[in-house]
């Protein structure tokens, strides 16, 4: 019955969308997309073009500031800048930020609480259009997308996968140099995997992703970190995300903890042997999502709420986030199945399954113990 309702309230609230798409103002929506060019692309080519055949009064103007946390920072800068000047109307439209990004600007001030307008806030399932790295996001962000790391390994010369950090832990002993990540510079799946690390080991893990935020709850890391120097013994150190899969690829290792999403991508492009497969590990990988944001005083916030319901909506996120860019929704699986076909169902959830990702995808930690688990890593294992 509830699915029915939620059914129910998109179709009314896309016919009101729709309805006012004869709308004759014209409006220019800015956009600015921290993450790699994929995502200037989706927006510019695939997104832009069909959302303004819905409403030909608008232009989208997309404007990339790069991947990783730098990316987002650009956009903070800007909405500051745009703060700062005291205009009424701020420049920004709408942004697409990490989960940093997204808790920088709620502390300064610069976007705005929009998601009680937003029907597709109720299709969300997991809990990152509420907490981000800690802090409460509830009513300021939604989720384009979430990526999610995972262990991929090649069948061929493992029969059976380890499921767990533990079992990893004497596989790589028995087999040394088969695994292989790229510690934490260079990509986020090295990162993610050593967050990942740190959960298994820590006595605190909740607090590490829920706060608060306190050193105390660190005294056990020099011990987490040296047995980390010491598993790094057996590993293979690979040159970034990329370098990991290249490696896998080409056989010189069999395991090594990769990006979901670049994963899919690269098998359906025909760069990677179609025969290896991916696990997530025992107690969990960490993930995160891309977030839509509306600064505090958009000029154009109404059509910024627009083009968000537009990409959040099931047949949009089946069509562009799943099928044509391997990321994981943003809303229920159940939502937006009908759209997809079973060939792509079966690509995308081949190994692993909606329920796995709602237990073993974990959140990335509080954003102080995230910098200090990075930094900790350059003092005690790379040192």
């Amino acid at each position: 019955m509830k699915r029915f309702f939620v059914i129910l309230t998109t179709v009314l609230v896309s016919i009101f969308v729709f309805a006012q798409s004869d709308i004759p103002v014209k409006v220019t929506l800015t956009m600015m997309v921290a993450g790699d060019q994929n995502m200037v692309d989706f927006f510019q080519y695939e997104i832009a073009p069909e959302f303004e055949k819905l409403y030909p009064n608008v232009k989208i103007k997309v404007v990339g500031t790069g991947p990783g946390d730098a990316g987002s920072q650009q956009i903070i800068q800007q909405l500051q800048l745009e703060k700062d000047s005291g205009k009424e109307k701020w420049a920004v439209d709408v942004v697409v930020i990490h989960e940093t990004g997204a808790v920088w600007a709620i502390e300064r001030g610069l976007i705005r609480q929009y998601t009680d307008f937003l029907t597709a806030k109720r299709l969300a399932i997991r809990n990152t259009d509420e907490m981000a790295l800690g802090v409460n996001v509830d009513g300021y962000v939604m989720p384009m997308f979430h990526s999610q790391t995972a262990l991929a390994y090649n069948p061929k010369f493992v029969k059976d996968p380890p499921k767990s950090y533990a079992e990893l832990v004497e596989w790589v002993k028995k087999n040394p140099g088969k695994f292989g990540y790229n510690g934490i510079k260079g990509g986020m799946s090295g990162v993610a995997f050593v967050f990942g690390w740190v959960y298994w080991k820590s006595k605190n893990t909740d607090i590490l992703i829920n706060g608060p935020y306190d050193k105390k709850y660190e005294e056990d890391w020099p011990q987490i970190y040296a047995e980390l120097k010491e598993f790094n013994k057996y590993v293979t150190m690979t040159a970034g995300n990329a370098g990991t899969l290249d490696a896998l690829n080409r056989g010189e290792i069999w395991m090594g903890p990769v990006w979901v999403d670049m994963f899919y991508t690269w098998m359906r492009e025909g760069r990677m042997d179609p025969n290896i497969r991916i696990i997530l590990l025992d107690p969990g990988m960490p993930g995160q999502p891309m977030h839509f944001a509306i600064p505090t005083k958009a000029a154009n916030a109404d059509y910024a709420l627009k083009l968000i319901e537009f990409v959040s909506s099931p047949k949009m996120q089946a069509k562009y986030i799943v099928e044509r860019f391997n990321w994981y929704p943003a809303i229920g699986d159940d939502f937006m199945t009908p759209y997809l076909t079973k060939e792509v169902l079966d690509r995308i959830y081949k190994d692993v399954k909606q329920a796995e990702l709602l237990k073993y995808g974990k959140p990335m930690p509080l954003l102080p113990y995230k910098q200090d688990m990075q930094e900790a890593y350059e003092k005690w294992v790379e040192k």
